[in-house]
């Protein structure tokens, strides 16, 4: 059985435990979207291509997934970015 104390800080975190999931969990998303639709569309991609989908942030795969549609090749997607990453 769990104290009152226990139970009410577990109350008190429990919207941050939930959100920070949901933030991982809609990430985890955004990439694997992104990375079938790249896949689709330039079947040999490059290694440096999935390591840079894994370590961007939420606001960089939301705008390259968008950009995916009128892309003829990775520096449409990536811009600037479209180096190997070291």
């Amino acid at each position: 059985m769990m104290s009152q104390f226990a139970q009410d800080i577990i109350a008190q975190k429990q919207p941050e435990w939930i959100q920070k999931g949901e933030q991982i969990g809609e990430r985890k998303g955004e990439q694997k979207v992104l990375l079938r639709l790249l896949h689709r569309r330039f079947p040999e991609l490059p290694v440096w291509v999935e390591r840079k989908v894994s370590d961007a942030k939420l606001e960089a795969l939301a705008e390259w997934t968008d950009r995916i549609l009128d892309a003829h090749s990775l520096q449409d997607i990536f811009g600037d970015e479209a180096q190997p990453v070291h």
